[in-house]
């Protein structure tokens, strides 16, 4: 490695920028390490003694020895770069070698080179463009941590089924119960707001799929992967309100909810409620598993979809078959009626949605619209004129009525959607997620709100579903996942659109 002269090192120092000057003569600290030369017969506690300083000899003496070690870390490293600045020289020039003779010889080589430039070209800007995204990333999910927490607070956790939940919703008629639908075989009624389990409907044989309320009896419509749908009625207590906690009794906050054990349930299990065994009405028409049901406006009749690839519509009050709606090439995952017209909505795994009108008894248009590219998990309607779509391939669309060729919105998310719900009064939209979040968002596509999720708050788990519970001067939110547990949220609506 050649060394510089003492000229020419003069020379560096004559033309040294001013700022680097002032710079160099900013640090204070003087060099005593082993790479110095001293003046003989002149030892270190001479040195120190000779200097004014107010500091013990020790203590100077033990600065001086750890500034020299940095000082040699950083000559080290000093070395290693210019070892490494001499091989990528050295690289280079044998690049630019190679260069020259490919440009007179075999293209094919020159070929390679260019495609290989290219190559690490990408890669860089690949990097970059990652480092910068997950930057961002970070950034922003700390901002919607933080904000999301004062936005939605945990109203209540409500546990004792003894397997995945997939379906939940609230009754339309006094008492406001909530009703969860799990993999355990099991309907469940809980009171919003002590968490108690107050009704178990144990009438399927297989998992409960779907849970839907009548719009003014106290009566449920459950969807089964026994083939089957069942209609039963519930009468139901609400417990006295409970006092407030205790706030000065010891709490294990620190434990991780996620440790909890796979069979181990908080609060009352449903063997300690009163337990309905029989239907009032049971629709068994299909040939596979009942994915989900719901009422028509009115009350009058149900539509149910199933894996048969069908959607059946039935008469209540005597169980018998209507319609029959084919059409979808694979299995239905959803179906949805209209709050105030007989519009049915059904999805399914053909990346399609299909729109049932019964409003004319003697024509019964259906429309297709293929506005997603991966299974369609559900589609439901707003109380205005708009359906919402949420599918698979990580999109929710916004769709009118009036003019379905193509969204008026939409929504690209990180992850898969599942059953999606509207607020009635906001027009707020909450998608459930698999990877265990809960988004708000409102029609415009406009992201409002993430709610909180922590060890100690949130699912484990996917979500399945969300419903909404806007009555007496509140606005909640409930969610079910797989983790066997449903949550309420209260959501903070003025200071939600505020934020917006």
């Amino acid at each position: 490695m050649p060394v510089e002269g003492g000229s020419s090192s003069g020379s560096a120092s004559a033309v040294r920028h001013p700022k680097q000057k002032r710079k160099a003569h900013s640090l204070s600290i003087r060099r005593t390490n082993s790479t110095e030369e001293r003046t003989p017969g002149i030892t270190r506690g001479d040195m120190l003694e000779g200097q004014d300083s107010k500091l013990p000899l020790a203590l100077r003496s033990n600065l001086l020895d750890l500034f020299g070690q940095i000082e040699r870390e950083f000559e080290n490293l000093y070395i290693e770069n210019l070892e490494l600045r001499r091989e990528i020289d050295s690289l280079n020039e044998r690049l630019t070698a190679d260069g020259q003779m490919i440009e007179g010889g075999d293209p094919t080589k020159g070929a390679l080179k260019t495609k290989a430039s290219h190559s690490t070209s990408q890669l860089s800007q690949k990097l970059k463009t990652t480092y910068k995204a997950s930057t961002s990333k970070i950034v922003s999910s700390f901002k919607a941590t933080t904000g999301s927490r004062a936005l939605c607070q945990l109203l209540k956790e409500y546990v004792g089924h003894r397997d995945g939940i997939w379906d939940l919703g609230v009754t339309r008629t006094q008492p406001v119960v909530l009703g969860t639908a799990s993999a355990d075989h099991s309907a469940l009624l809980w009171s919003i707001e002590t968490g108690k389990c107050l009704l178990k409907y144990a009438g399927h044989a297989g998992s409960v799929n779907s849970i839907k309320f009548h719009p003014t009896e106290q009566m449920a419509l459950t969807a089964s992967g026994d083939q089957t749908a069942h209609i039963w009625r519930y009468m139901v207590q609400l417990p006295a309100p409970q006092p407030p906690p205790d706030i000065s009794a010891p709490c294990d906050e620190d434990q991780d909810s996620s440790d909890r054990e796979e069979g181990e349930v908080d609060g009352e299990g449903p063997s300690e409620v009163p337990t309905v065994r029989v239907a009032t009405a049971t629709l068994k028409s299909h040939q596979g598993v009942v994915i989900a049901a719901d009422w028509l406006v009115g009350g009058r009749q149900v539509v149910t979809a199933s894996w048969d690839r069908a959607a059946n519509l039935y008469e209540v009050e005597t169980s018998e078959l209507v319609h029959a709606l084919t059409g979808h090439d694979q299995e239905l995952t959803h179906c949805c009626t209209h709050p105030t017209q007989r519009l049915v909505v059904t999805s399914s795994r053909d990346t399609t949605f299909r729109l049932w009108d019964f409003r004319d008894p003697s024509i019964h248009s259906v429309n297709v619209f293929q506005g997603h590219t991966d299974t369609v998990t559900s589609a439901v309607f707003t109380v205005g004129d708009n359906v919402v779509s949420g599918s698979d391939d990580r999109t929710v669309k916004v769709w009118d009525l009036k003019n379905m060729r193509s969204p008026i919105a939409t929504i690209r998310t990180d992850s898969a959607v599942n059953r999606i719900s509207v607020s009635a009064n906001q027009r707020i939209i909450a998608l459930p997620h698999d990877n265990r979040q809960v988004r708000l968002f409102d029609m415009n596509g406009v992201r409002l709100a993430r709610l909180p999720r922590s060890n100690r708050m949130g699912h484990r788990r996917m979500v399945c579903c969300t419903a909404w519970n806007e009555e007496n001067q509140s606005c909640n939110l409930f969610t079910c996942g797989f983790d066997r547990q449903a949550i309420g949220w209260n959501i903070n609506i003025p200071a939600l659109l505020q934020e917006k």
